[in-house]
């Protein structure tokens, strides 16, 4: 297993950093310290988005900057807030992505991270089927926009949003059944999902088996990896905690060993720091913590 190892840039600007978050230059300064690979992009203000860098020639000098520093690009996450995909019109959604697929043709990104954008709620049974065919749909119809550029749609699945228990995530994928549509796996949202069921609406849904059970029940359907430890706690009662490595519950060499045939093959694994205040000396400690439990799991 000789992945790339990025960190996602939006550690450095949401929660804790909102008021005052760090520059991407200084991302890209910390990443290239800390022995990173790459970074991954956060597609909201003050970091890059489409707006910010409007033109072939500012992209390309954004694309210098970073590699400059010897790093890679591993994915973008863009804002979607204004059209969630379950509730809007798929062209107003649509429309949205294109300027996005756009900006990453620019910066040679071939992975495009989305989420459903609305909250956990409990729908009448016709509610929720009207709202997952629409979001289906819509996702399927931004599979076969990605795939025209040669890139992939990724989904992550956490507690925050609608949709979250195991077998809500994949038949949604089968219900998109698109080559260019996968799912993020995020080990903490995998283990606040199927071994704390956080937030799920009516009944828990819970695995026996865990991150790993999750990851074989997806199996075939996983394109992008998040590593993040979980001590199975929400962030302010929404999302999944992000802890330090080997300071929550999850036993990475272990997981490591189980998803080996899943994530050995990909070219980057991404640590997702969100929401976390300690994120630069954590961040520090992740890239020898992951490289170790790699060792180990072979």
């Amino acid at each position: 297993m000789k992945p790339k190892i990025s960190i996602g840039s939006w550690a450095f600007a949401f929660g804790p950093f909102a008021e005052a978050p760090w520059s991407f230059t200084r991302i890209l300064q910390y990443a290239k310290q800390a022995g990173y690979d790459g970074v991954e992009m956060n597609g909201f203000t003050p970091h890059p988005t489409p707006e910010l860098y409007p033109t072939a020639a500012s992209r390309q000098a954004l694309l210098e900057e970073i590699r400059s520093y010897g790093l890679g690009i591993s994915g973008y996450a863009p804002d979607f807030t204004s059209a969630p995909p379950d509730r809007s019109e798929p062209a107003a959604y649509l429309k949205l992505l294109e300027g996005y697929i756009d900006f990453c043709s620019d910066l040679g990104i071939d992975t495009i991270r989305v989420d459903t954008v609305s909250p956990p709620q409990q729908l009448s049974e016709a509610a929720y089927e009207n709202r997952f065919a629409k979001l289906a749909m819509t996702w399927r119809a931004s599979a076969e926009m990605a795939a025209t550029k040669n890139m992939r749609i990724v989904w992550e699945f956490e507690p925050g949003f609608w949709l979250n228990k195991p077998s809500e995530v994949k038949r949604l994928v089968e219900a998109v059944n698109h080559p260019a549509f996968l799912v993020l796996f995020d080990t903490s949202h995998a283990y606040m999902s199927g071994v704390v069921g956080a937030r799920h609406t009516g009944e828990k849904e819970l695995l026996s088996g865990g991150v790993v059970e999750y990851a074989r029940l997806l199996e075939g359907h996983i394109g992008h990896f998040h590593l993040i430890d979980s001590d199975g706690t929400l962030h302010d009662e929404e999302t999944s905690t992000h802890a330090a490595f080997g300071a929550g519950d999850i036993d990475f060499q272990a997981v490591l060993k189980e998803l080996k045939p899943v994530v050995s093959g990909m070219e980057w694994w991404c640590v997702d720091f969100c929401f976390n205040a300690e994120v630069e000396e954590w961040g520090r400690q992740a890239v020898p913590f992951i490289r170790k439990a790699m060792k180990e799991a072979e």
